[in-house]
């Protein structure tokens, strides 16, 4: 018998990586997505094609749902009887989480209990559960962050995925269930949203190297983040319902680099190098071939309440669960320059 996956937030970045690599195991699939006026599937298109519309026994479903409604996800975890559910929805925007905080709160915290009270009441079989926690918890925490490390969020996202990760582990304790959190940090990809600082970097660098005229606007560059690829992470996520036992990990290649470095190695991939002028909302990144500014900071992007430094120390998983990334930052960020220069070219025929 194949197993059968239930992912919500199919149609994000990680969702996307992980249907495929599910599928690749032979899982069947069924995605959960918010129904919207806009259509939002060109991640996972081809995906559909090739395992929904094109294949003679379909192994891949979509199902339109909400983490904030407690009946609809009742009735798709009773209706589908996954043997997994990986919950990755979430509103995931931290400075958007400033501006809509009762919304964060009730789908990034609210919407685990609800998964995890559907996930107490079936009783036709023993569920495992995984649930996308995030580095934004440790928030003001000092690096090295490990699994033992002290919280300390410092945005309605961090509370409410803080909210998130402690009910799970409250209900694997108290109910015996079989629910892990990944502490996942900073993960990028081509696939990568658009408003997320790498993808508006890449973006940006992509645009200026095309026609000379695009200027970056940017926030904090000295924040420091521990950037992996997305598809490493979404193999720790299976990894850890494989396991005997629950327990929640820390997904992190245990290093940072802040996002001034960022942009400087992307912009430098694109043939183009930086210096830099003035200081805290005056610096400027100018291009030393024309002498144009290409980089400028806004203030309206910086977070009311910054975290500075995050770095995870994710040894427990490379013992427990035999996995280290295997692609490293210089290669996730030639990787979504080549995809951009790709889209923007499109674009621009």
């Amino acid at each position: 018998m194949k197993k059968i996956a239930l992912i919500s937030g199919i149609t994000g970045q990680d969702g996307a990586y992980l249907a495929e690599f599910l599928l690749k195991k032979n899982y069947i699939v069924h995605g959960i997505k918010r129904r919207s006026s806009s259509v939002n599937n060109y991640r996972i298109d081809d995906i559909y094609e090739k395992f929904y519309e094109n294949s003679k026994n379909p192994s891949f479903y979509l199902h339109y749902g909400d983490v904030t409604d407690s009946l609809n996800i009742s009735e798709l975890v009773n209706k589908i009887g996954p043997d997994e559910i990986y919950n990755l929805a979430a509103q995931s925007h931290v400075k958007v989480s400033f501006e809509t905080p009762e919304y964060t709160a009730n789908a990034d915290g609210l919407g685990v209990l609800r998964f995890l009270e559907s996930i107490r009441r079936y009783k036709k079989k023993k569920i495992k559960f995984y649930q996308a926690s995030t580095s934004e918890m440790f928030g003001g925490s000092k690096p090295p962050q490990s699994e033992t490390t002290v919280f300390a969020p410092k945005s309605p996202y961090g509370a409410a995925k803080l909210y998130g990760h402690w009910i799970t582990k409250i209900y694997r304790e108290s109910y015996n269930i079989f629910a892990c959190s990944g502490i996942l940090f900073n993960h990028e990809s081509p696939l990568r949203g658009e408003t997320f600082v790498t993808k508006k970097v890449v973006r940006a660098a992509v645009k200026y190297s095309l026609d000379k005229k695009e200027i970056l606007q940017i926030g904090n560059l000295n924040a420091t983040r521990d950037w992996g690829h997305a598809k490493d992470y979404v193999k720790n996520m299976w990894m850890m319902l494989q396991k005997k036992n629950a327990d929640d990990y820390v997904i992190a290649t245990n290093t940072s680099y802040s996002v001034k470095k960022f942009i400087e190695l992307t912009y430098k991939y694109l043939g183009f190098n930086i210096k830099w002028t003035g200081k805290g909302l005056n610096e400027k990144g100018i291009d030393l071939k024309s002498g144009k500014i290409i980089v400028k900071v806004n203030s309206k992007y910086f977070r009311p309440n910054e975290v500075d430094n995050l770095r995870g120390n994710s040894n427990k998983a490379k013992n427990s669960l035999k996995w280290k990334p295997k692609i490293n930052f210089k290669h996730l960020v030639k990787e979504m320059i080549k995809y951009e220069l790709e889209l923007q070219t499109k674009k621009n025929r």
